[in-house]
């Protein structure tokens, strides 16, 4: 894999007034992104094997991409414009034919919630992890606190 990414997991799930802060990083840098509340529920469903009553939306997806044979490979959050994050979700299809890969744009929260239901690595780009700001204080503040991050 190219160098021009960075490793990241999602290192806490954090309820905000109009939604959900995600905390994504690594030992050097922590960012939020922010997303709606039910997405939150079903990243940390899916974190947490919790089961659910009905299949999810995420659910539905999994079960099409085994129906065809289809592998999450992983998760790209790729850029940052006008406060809206963009990201990438990478697949692979492979039959006794051939190999395809493909790459397909994709809401951050939607590639967050399949990586984390396919336990899929997560990267960022490594411009896009100069850029963002901080916010590990935040998350080593809420867990010295009590609050639970995830």
């Amino acid at each position: 894999m190219k160098q021009d990414v960075v490793r990241v997991d999602i290192r806490g799930i954090l309820p905000a007034n109009s939604g959900c802060a995600l905390f994504v990083g690594n030992d050097e840098k922590v960012f939020v992104i922010n997303v709606e509340p039910q997405m939150g529920t079903v990243i940390r469903m899916f974190l947490r094997d919790e089961p659910k009553e009905r299949p999810l939306t995420h659910d539905l997806i999994n079960r099409m991409f085994q129906g065809f044979g289809i592998n999450v490979e992983r998760v790209i959050i790729t850029d940052l414009k006008n406060s809206t994050y963009f990201a990438r979700i990478v697949l692979q299809q492979q039959n006794e034919l051939a190999r395809k890969i493909v790459e397909l744009d994709a809401r951050p929260s939607d590639c967050l919630a399949i990586a984390a239901a396919h336990k899929k690595p997560i990267f960022v780009s490594a411009a896009l992890f100069e850029q963002v700001e901080d916010m590990s204080e935040v998350l080593e503040r809420m867990n010295e606190s009590g609050t639970e991050p995830e």
